[in-house]
């Protein structure tokens, strides 16, 4: 049997988080396997403490990021908690993800190596803690994806840069889809970097904490496996020809009359997503494509996350899919062809001087 790459604590464990320094390396672990290692404001807090604390330990040569109970590394934000403070305005919401996209870019820039272990299931903040990390770690149980469109978002923590980057039109496509990915589809999407199978993350890890171990690049890849062929790879010609239209409308068209195999049942999922949702996420990724700097796609983001909030449309999904769980969602507006250029232009606009970018600025 696979061995688990940390103990798995018992559910209702009194911390959501484990950090400590073991040997040369800072540990961290998430820690509610109840709820898939969602990511609570709490948790950010502690880990933007953490790093900072690091940073200036000699002691500390690198830090390695998991998730407690096998199954997740972290299945995205605590949106149920942004959820239950509806009624202060977003004030809740607004600071949640500023500190969390804060975080971010902090692993982005950290200037030691930062290992994050994507084992198990990967999703929204989860690619936010990993997917900008020096150094990604899947396994055969990964299971990564961006499926905000789902309750009425748009791919954030820095997923629209990683989706513009993407090969071709696959950007578009996991982004508006939320489609998942396997270890092979993340390294070559560039959401990771290295296959590992997860039997050997035991032994990754007490070779990354030994003080007297190699760099960390040669340690990974002295674990690393040849990843088996991605799915989505296979799909790329036909993803660049149906994603490439300058709509959502005409994208849904090409899905909904192409005789690929998989386009049908594509053009169906697009028609149950927020129409506002798939608009803003369409214009953010293509306008990510341009950047280079997280610290640009996370200010971005943070205008459409939060301005979608205070619409509805974020608690309007998390209502319908997580909440009552009756999966009918009453999006506004209802039709895509209501969601016009204007609409998108204010959601779009520049935040007051500042207001947007609360991240470290890296040269």
């Amino acid at each position: 049997m696979a061995s688990e790459p940390t103990p798995a604590p018992v559910e209702g464990a009194e911390t959501e988080i484990l950090i400590r320094v073991e040997g040369r390396a800072g540990r961290i672990t998430l820690n509610r396997p109840q709820a898939l290692n969602a990511l609570t404001y709490t948790q950010i807090g502690r880990i933007c403490a953490a790093l900072g604390a690091w940073r200036g330990d000699d002691a500390v040569k690198l830090v390695i990021l998991d998730g407690a109970g096998g199954r997740a590394l972290c299945a995205g934000g605590d949106v149920i908690a942004m959820y239950d403070s509806r009624g202060d305005g977003g004030a809740f919401a607004e600071r949640y993800w500023r500190d969390e996209y804060r975080m971010n870019a902090l692993i982005q820039a950290y200037p030691k190596p930062f290992v994050a272990l994507m084992d198990g299931i990967v999703m929204g903040g989860g690619i936010g803690l990993s997917g900008h990390a020096s150094h990604r770690v899947v396994t055969e149980t990964s299971m990564l994806a961006m499926p905000e469109t789902t309750i009425g978002l748009i791919p954030d923590v820095g997923g629209t840069l990683l989706l513009g980057h993407a090969p071709g039109r696959m950007g578009e496509y996991l982004g508006l889809l939320g489609e998942r990915m396997s270890a092979a589809d993340a390294i070559y999407t560039s959401f990771a970097d290295t296959h590992v199978a997860r039997a050997s993350l035991d032994s990754l890890i007490a070779r990354l904490v030994d003080p007297a171990g190699e760099p960390v690049g040669v340690t990974i890849s002295r674990h690393a496996l040849a990843p088996v062929v991605p799915v989505h790879a296979a799909r790329q010609a036909d993803i660049d020809a149906l994603f490439a239209g300058e709509t959502i409308e005409v994208i849904h068209d090409a899905l909904a009359a192409s005789p690929v195999a998989w386009a049908g049942k594509a053009a169906e999922a697009i028609a149950k997503r927020s129409p506002l949702a798939l608009k803003l996420t369409l214009a953010a990724i293509r306008r990510a494509r341009e950047m280079r700097r997280l610290e640009d796609a996370l200010a971005l983001e943070f205008r459409l996350v939060t301005r979608l909030y205070r619409h509805g449309e974020f608690i309007e999904g998390v209502r319908a899919l997580l909440v009552d769980k009756d999966k009918a969602p009453r999006w506004r507006p209802a039709s895509l062809a209501e969601v016009d250029g204007d609409m998108i232009a204010a959601f779009m606009a520049d935040l007051p001087a500042g207001a947007d970018r609360p991240f470290p600025e890296t040269p």
